[in-house]
């Protein structure tokens, strides 16, 4: 029995504490600690863990650990806390240990672990805890909370059996009908590229919420059945700003721009009010098909909105600088990087990325250096960017020198892409038998890869080297036999050597099987439209003073001395729509 002056102190500080976790304040929190301690209400397990939680809330990982170790009588709430508390904060050697010593573990102690491992990404320790937790603990029964951070990692791990497997075990538990768990299970169904499957679920959820719609609007967007993905959108008796930021990113991320673009203006036209992440696929739109003047209206669009919101955080700085990077416009992009109040990896290799493409080697190069001596660790994407820009400045011992020094130096391993940049580099310089030495030295996932015996292909078309070309075109045709531009390249290369009963021959292999090379395509924005022209095209509304144009283009180009190539192996017939330049 407490005497009734201990429970009014004991009320009093818990009340205090509770005050100190709202303000986050470590500096009062330290002070109602001494209190505890002086009064001799420290022994109370309650009062304890409640310093626990106001610790583990202010970041205060040595404080927290002191006051468990101090008080003398643990129960189960103080053992959770501060393994909840180590796994939030992605300390798991720390929580396992702890784990481990628990006197009697429950099933919030399983749920904390758990869960900070799905959410730092230790997919594979999850499962392996879930499945431990199954087999030694009969007494212990799910609930929601472990069975969504589970479908999770599942989904993360696109292991579809053992995302079944959890699905049944919530059903035999009574919890098919939870609309946190089916919300959850139709992301995962969806990332595991089972759309059917998340229709499934979504049938029999006998209440559905805005997450559970914009959940299978997501899983068809992810499957590119866009048909479905609108129908669904349609249908949707409430949308949110994340509907059709959904909607928006799955046309963005199916290449279908010009209809994110007018989802995204359908948005604004019916008042909703955009978010960060919604500019962001907007913007990538832009890029992507380099729309510069819409680009620059979203920009704005974004300045002006941030007066009653900051959206200027550092996605929206990045998806700028790519925007303006991929439209040509560096200037501006390099202007926005100065301006971005925190840099991450990302900044940095859209700004090297896009110093290299717009042809700016060396400054590429330099922003390579930069962000070395910034102290900001280089990934895979860096190395693209700045082997790119060593193939665009043709310093290819510089290429070599960053290959060797990508794992050995920086712990990155290279990519055939990275293999690829390398071979073009090397191609453009005519050094092919360092080439193959590269390749037969590479491991066995890079040595017969695509990228890697495309970029051969392409350096032999260059220099003309026909013995390594036909190796190359070999693989290629084994590797991917439906891409009709190696069939192209090869045939142009055994044209240059005047060989045209070859080059022949591959025309003709191409149309055995029914290979057709499509038409090119160019297009130009003006005045905010967008004019596409396909090869031979003459639909455009005003082709006739287009060709008059060019037509003038082509006298000027004659009279400073351009002859143009017309040297054919043979005439094309008339259904082809390609020539072998």
């Amino acid at each position: 029995m407490i005497p009734n002056d201990v429970s009014s102190s004991i009320e009093n500080c818990s009340s205090f504490i509770s005050k100190c976790i709202t303000a986050k304040s470590l500096k009062l929190g330290n002070v109602v600690h001494s209190h505890l301690i002086k009064t001799a209400l420290f022994a109370y397990p309650f009062l304890a863990n409640g310093l626990i939680d106001l610790y583990s809330k202010c970041g205060s990982i040595v404080s927290a650990r002191k006051v468990f170790h101090d008080l003398p009588n643990k129960n189960a709430r103080s053992w959770n806390m501060l393994v909840s508390f180590y796994s939030k904060n992605g300390l798991f050697e720390d929580a396992h240990k702890l784990f481990d010593k628990m006197p009697q573990r429950n099933l919030v102690s399983y749920n904390s672990l758990i869960s900070g491992f799905t959410r730092h990404g230790f997919h594979t320790e999850s499962v392996n805890l879930f499945y431990e937790m199954q087999n030694g603990c009969d007494h212990l029964v799910l609930d929601e909370f472990t069975l969504v951070s589970i479908v999770g990692s599942c989904a993360s791990l696109g292991n579809l059996k053992w995302l079944s497997q959890v699905h049944g075990v919530a059903v035999i538990l009574g919890m098919g009908c939870n609309m946190i768990l089916n919300n959850a299970l139709i992301d995962a169904y969806g990332k595991c590229s089972k759309p059917k499957l998340c229709f499934s679920v979504f049938c029999f959820m006998p209440e559905r919420d805005v997450v559970s719609w914009t959940s299978m609007v997501v899983a068809y967007t992810r499957a590119s059945r866009l048909e479905e993905a609108c129908k669904v959108f349609k249908d949707m008796p409430v949308k949110n700003t994340f509907s059709w930021t959904a909607l928006i990113t799955g046309f963005a991320q199916n290449g279908c721009c010009g209809e994110a673009l007018d989802q995204f203006q359908k948005m604004l036209d019916e008042g909703v009010r955009p978010s960060a992440q919604t500019f962001v696929s907007v913007l990538g739109a832009c890029a992507d098909q380099a729309l510069i003047e819409r680009g620059k209206q979203v920009h704005g669009q974004i300045f002006r909105r941030s007066n009653s919101g900051n959206l200027f955080n550092v996605y929206i700085f990045n998806a700028l600088i790519d925007m303006y990077g991929k439209c040509g416009d560096q200037k501006s992009a390099e202007t926005l990087f100065e301006m971005s109040p925190m840099r991450d990896v990302v900044s940095w290799n859209t700004l090297i990325t896009g110093l290299a493409q717009n042809g700016h080697g060396e400054e590429s190069l330099d922003a390579f250096t930069r962000m070395i001596e910034a102290k900001v660790e280089p990934n895979h994407v860096t190395f693209l960017g700045v082997l790119s820009a060593c193939s665009h400045a043709g310093l290819d011992n510089e290429g070599l020198e960053l290959l060797d020094l990508m794992e050995r130096q920086y712990g990155v391993k290279p990519k055939p892409d990275h293999y690829a940049l390398l071979i073009d580099l090397l191609g453009r310089k005519n050094r092919l038998k360092e080439v193959v030495d590269l390749i037969e030295k590479a491991p066995d996932g890079i040595r017969n890869h695509i990228a890697v015996w495309g970029a051969v292909l392409g350096a032999c078309r260059v220099h003309g080297n026909l013995d390594l070309a036909i190796r190359a075109a070999e693989t290629l045709f084994e590797l991917e036999p439906e891409n009709t531009a190696r069939y192209v390249m090869l045939s142009n290369i055994y044209a240059a050597y005047g060989r045209w009963v070859d080059a022949n021959r591959i025309r003709k292999l191409m149309k055995e099987r029914g290979l057709k090379k499509e038409a090119a395509c160019s297009w130009v924005e003006l005045r905010n439209v967008r004019h596409e022209f396909v090869a031979k095209d003459k639909f455009h509304p005003k082709i006739a003073e287009i060709y008059e144009v060019n037509s003038k283009l082509v006298d000027n180009l004659k009279d400073v001395g351009y002859q143009p190539y017309t040297d054919f192996p043979f005439l094309p017939d008339e259904d082809d729509d390609f020539y072998f330049r």
